[in-house]
């Protein structure tokens, strides 16, 4: 294994230190960790706060800023943060209208975030959460109870960081993110396994003629290992899953701010259908060259257009990686109105950046 990193043990602080200090806009916190923007707590908004394990970067501490999220929990490398980083992040960042917990579907993360959810109840703070479930891939994991939350929690976050700058309450920004959730879908697939520096070695092998189909952003295998041909073969076999998968049912927990409790809901997906308009994001899981993510694109929005499906925004780059993963994930999100309003609107993030 070679990585430009001076140890093991001592990565995360080196790399979340030079975050910071390239975007001084951003203040790295210590003991517990967690990235805050400069000037939290901002009033007249809720505060949006998210994380999860590192190695997915520029998610989520690139996405700290305006328009996007108020601060951020980084865990070590594939491993969730913990209650009190959540907990004292939350508290740093209200400004006296509770903070929204955006939760990625993994079952640490999921335990973390609900003890933290308890801990700002206690503590007199508004809160709310939303989980985010969009890989179509599986419908439980190595990691996971359910489908996992991937791709889409990027799109989520621009979208909801949006909503609270416009001024979203914290009962409007939870039913806005349970909609978002339902209306994104993911699905990616490897070439090649990342490499996580305490284990020194790829997390899978994969023959010359092999990709492994969906994959997990952890590493984590998918629904089966399928043959490769070619780029034009994999996207349409990404696309026609993800359209074949979008209907299923399934259960999510929230917390419910008049019982101060959790509560279940059964909530449905429906799939895209003829006539909808989408944000596309084709995404780098780590090692993929940008040229041919452009071509994973060309191919994207011809079965698309082949389907009757819009793409009405995009994105093409490295947004939510799996290390040094040669791999690609594509997520398509139903948009209305709205959503291409909040999604137009600025953002000023050292990942995400436009009309700022």
């Amino acid at each position: 294994m070679k990585k430009f990193i001076n140890g093991v043990d001592d990565l995360l602080a080196g790399q979340l230190a030079g975050l910071v200090a390239a975007h001084p806009a951003l203040i790295l916190h210590r003991d517990p960790v967690y990235v805050t923007r400069a000037d939290a707590p901002v009033t007249g908004k809720v505060a949006l706060l998210s994380g999860g394990g590192s190695g997915h970067e520029p998610m989520h501490a690139g996405y700290v800023g305006e328009g996007m999220l108020d601060g951020a929990c980084p865990g070590e490398i594939f491993t969730s943060p913990t209650p009190d980083q959540m907990f004292e992040c939350a508290m740093a960042l209200d400004g006296g209208h509770g903070v929204l917990l955006l939760i990625k579907n993994y079952t640490g993360d999921v335990m973390n975030f609900e003890t933290a959810a308890e801990l700002l109840h206690d503590a007199g703070i508004p809160v709310a959460t939303v989980l985010v479930d969009d890989d179509v891939a599986v419908k439980d994991s190595l990691f996971t109870a359910g489908r996992r939350g991937v791709a889409n929690t990027v799109v989520l976050e621009k979208l909801l960081g949006a909503a609270t700058a416009r001024g979203d309450n914290l009962d409007e920004l939870q039913a806005l993110g349970h909609r978002l959730n339902n209306d994104g879908f993911s699905l990616g697939v490897a070439l090649s396994a990342c490499t996580v520096p305490a284990a020194g070695r790829p997390s899978f092998i994969l023959a010359e003629n092999e990709m492994e189909f969906g994959v997990g952003i952890h590493g984590e295998p998918g629904i089966e290992r399928r043959n490769f041909h070619n780029l034009d073969d994999t996207v349409d076999q990404m696309f026609a899953t993800l359209i074949e998968n979008g209907n299923y049912q399934r259960t999510i927990r929230r917390w419910d701010r008049e019982l101060g409790d959790w509560q279940d809901e059964i909530q449905d997906k429906h799939a895209l259908q003829r006539g909808e308009r989408v944000i596309a994001v084709v995404n780098n899981l780590g090692g993929t060259p940008l040229s041919e993510l452009y071509d994973v694109y060309r191919r994207l929005a011809e079965r698309c257009a082949e389907a009757g499906i819009e793409i009405a925004r995009n994105l093409v780059g490295s947004w939510c990686t799996s290390l040094d993963m040669y791999g690609v994930s594509i997520t398509l999100m139903r948009a209305d109105e709205e959503t291409l309003a909040l999604w137009d609107a600025p953002v000023n993030t050292p990942a995400l950046r436009w009309h700022c």
